[in-house]
């Protein structure tokens, strides 16, 4: 999404320093967030269910195929996501509606029956896809381009989104244990209820900050393309209903493979297009090639960290001692030991980034990436050895699980936020939106991939976890080292940035 700030807001700093319009997109994200991660965090756990314990009887690789279809096609909504904001409704709008569309997906996901399921992730996609992209966008619309404020605004509107995530993992996950899943996903629908409620009361606060389209269609433009979005919608909907009568037949496994391969396919013509057709010298050309390298670290990275709802949720719930006394850990609250460690050890990692470069000690973009790679790999690693234990018949510690997202969260502050900054600044600049929303398709395939290597966690065959794990750490590793040897050059590329 594109954005231009109209407003001064150099002098507000009624919400700790900061803008007051910061308050109201940080609570709200932090609502979705809540209700996003709560939820996701029952899925696999519920689709791999009995019938008879209130799940839907699917195996474990249906399970984990349909996750990483759910989790994939999050990320790449937010592509046209973006447009329509920036083309039609505006950021405000986007976001209101979004979050309306979120929370109706989850009311019917709160309902138990089968076709629901289905029809209210639809609905979770749709709406995230218009909020997601347009409220971080927003954020960056609240501070000019001088505002030495911008960086730690972030860093609160993030530390949002983690207390969210807790938030959810915390009423979700106990709801499931003690009251059923279909609480849960009420649970979820409540909390993106509070973010727009408070979001409406609130909005007077972003005055200014794309309230409609930042380049708009003309109206016969506009015409045209709701006509698109309409048929687009109908045509879900058709198939969706010809599914329930089996008229169409989808199977997951074989689904989720097809859509990899289009979101690999859509990544490279995407971003060769640009690189081949995009006009760009020779010192953009390079800077491209380094990108490029960053980009396949973190759809690697993605594949594996995006176990965590999926594979290593399953550990938590039927291979960990959860009993403490007579109280039952819910399987989904070792997730939140993400959200945990990345608010203890976010102020660590910024702050060792600027100490390095105070030295004149500064890693390149492609080594950072290429560590957090490794770095997550070892979290697998890990796991290894708890799954060796797991497949003698044992329940092992909770710290197995704990210490495995401990490593995970270090290899995300190490790749995540690195990657982004690395798009920001190696993207020729005439295409740094574009390839923004093309670096998100690395979340997607990594999601997607991740769902596929799930399903062949299999409950039945507990002796071959430990191979899993294994090959997940491996080949994360070989990329991290490949990535590694190619810094040594790669790394001048990255430094022809400076210069542009």
């Amino acid at each position: 999404m594109t954005t231009e700030t109209t407003i001064d807001r150099t002098n507000d700093t009624r919400f700790l320093g900061h803008p007051i319009g910061l308050s109201t997109l940080a609570m709200t994200e932090m609502w979705e967030r809540m209700s996003y991660y709560g939820m996701r965090a029952m899925l696999v756990l519920f689709m791999t269910a009995a019938l008879q314990e209130g799940g839907m009887g699917l195996t474990v690789a249906a399970a984990g195929a349909i996750y990483g279809l759910y989790t994939g096609s999050v990320y790449f909504a937010g592509l046209p996501g973006g447009w329509i904001a920036d083309r039609l409704i505006g950021g405000q709008n986007a976001v209101f509606f979004g979050g309306v569309i979120i929370m109706i997906g989850h009311i019917i996901l709160a309902i138990p029956h089968d076709a629901s399921f289905f029809i209210g992730l639809i609905f979770v996609v749709l709406g995230t896809g218009l909020l997601k992209p347009n409220i971080g966008a927003m954020v960056g619309e609240l501070y000019s381009a001088k505002d030495a404020r911008r960086d730690a605004g972030y860093t609160l509107y993030y530390m949002g989104i983690n207390i969210g995530s807790l938030i959810g993992y915390g009423v979700c996950g106990y709801l499931q244990v003690n009251y059923g899943y279909h609480y849960a996903f009420a649970a979820a629908a409540v909390g993106m209820l509070i973010g727009l409620i408070q979001f409406k009361l609130t909005q007077k606060n972003l005055d200014g900050v794309s309230p409609k389209p930042v380049v708009p269609l003309s109206p016969q433009g506009a015409t045209i393309a709701w006509a698109v979005i309409a048929i687009f919608l109908a045509v879900i909907a058709v198939i969706t209903a010809l599914t329930f009568q089996g008229s169409i037949v989808i199977e997951p496994v074989a689904m989720a493979q097809k859509v990899a391969v289009v979101f690999v396919f859509t990544f490279l013509v995407y971003f060769f297009g640009i690189f081949f057709l995009g006009k760009l010298n020779p010192d953009e050309k390079k800077r491209m090639g380094a990108l490029f390298l960053i980009c396949v670290a973190s759809a690697c990275f993605f594949a594996g960290f995006e176990q965590a709802g999926s594979s290593l949720n399953l550990f938590g719930q039927d291979y960990t001692q959860r009993m403490l006394g007579t109280f039952e850990i819910p399987a989904a609250w070792f997730q939140s030991a993400n959200s945990i460690f990345i608010i203890i050890l976010s102020p660590f990692f910024a702050a060792l980034w600027v100490n390095l470069g105070k030295r004149m000690i500064e890693p390149s973009y492609s080594v950072k990436c290429a560590l957090g790679l490794i770095i997550m790999a070892t979290g697998f690693i890990v796991m290894f050895f708890a799954a060796g234990i797991a497949a003698t018949g044992l329940k092992v510690a909770p710290y197995w699980l704990v210490m495995t997202y401990f490593l995970h969260t270090v290899g995300e502050l190490c790749l995540s936020p690195v990657a982004l900054s690395a798009v920001s600044k190696l993207s020729p600049k005439r295409f740094g939106g574009q390839l923004m929303g093309v670096f998100v398709l690395t979340y997607s395939m990594g999601s997607v991939i991740a769902g596929l290597l799930a399903g062949q966690f299999d409950p039945e065959q507990v002796d071959q976890m430990p191979g899993l794990y294994m090959q997940i750490s491996l080949f994360s590793i070989a990329i991290g080292i490949v990535l590694l040897l190619l810094s040594f050059k790669t790394g001048k590329w990255e430094k022809l940035a400076e210069k542009a």
